[in-house]
């Protein structure tokens, strides 16, 4: 037991992997069910950088313990039943400060919020603070062959928007590998540029 109380078990590299696949697991599940009820969507997120990364360099791909997916708000009526037949419960969670709501998917009776389907919705801003809307469905590498994977440009997007420490980590392993530099300020949205210009100028923080 840590000292805060929480009971800490052996270290299991069993464990470990098994939570890599089940990650892998709710991701093929979701991208395969809206596929099937023809539902446009876009894999965004850990999941994104993940599949981006790994196209340099495989040592830098990052673990990540949810599955992030952009869909249109006004797919959801189809979204629902489609997920729900799939095994999923749809749940729509209260953010904390009462600045909107969060639209997900558990993995069934007992999952955790933290390991469940997370919706961003498409060509709308994710709050009121948010300097770019989400970019549309349709921006997607076509070469993707498993699921509709989010176009880089659009990625390092919603990155540079969101821009909280652990986006700040996914640019930066980028940049590591050579995949996002210089050469992509004129790229991005002006009103994102410095925060691309700090990252470039001062990657350690």
């Amino acid at each position: 037991m840590s000292a805060t109380g929480t009971i800490i078990g052996p270290v299991s590299w069993e464990r470990m992997s098994e939570g890599i696949e089940k990650v892998k697991a709710r991701l093929k599940r979701a991208t395969a069910t809206l596929d099937a009820a023809g539902i446009e969507y876009a894999v965004i997120g850990g999941n994104a950088v993940a599949a981006w990364v790994s196209r340099v360099d495989d040592s830098v791909v990052r673990n990540t313990r949810d599955v992030d997916l952009l869909v249109r708000r006004a797919d959801m009526p189809r979204i629902i039943p489609a997920m729900r037949d799939a095994g999923f419960i749809h749940r729509s969670v209260s953010i904390l400060g009462g600045k909107g709501r969060i639209e997900m998917f558990l993995d069934g009776p007992g999952a955790k919020v933290r390991e469940g389907v997370h919706l961003i919705f498409a060509d709308e801003k994710v709050n009121e603070e948010a300097i770019e809307p989400s970019p549309g469905v349709a921006d997607i590498d076509p070469t993707h062959p498993d699921f509709r994977l989010i176009d880089l440009l659009a990625l390092v997007t919603m990155k540079l928007t969101a821009y909280r420490r652990k986006d700040q980590v996914h640019l930066l392993d980028m940049m590591e590998i050579g995949q996002l530099d210089a050469s992509w300020l004129p790229r991005v949205p002006p009103a994102l540029r410095q925060r691309l210009q700090d990252l470039l100028d001062d990657p350690d923080g």
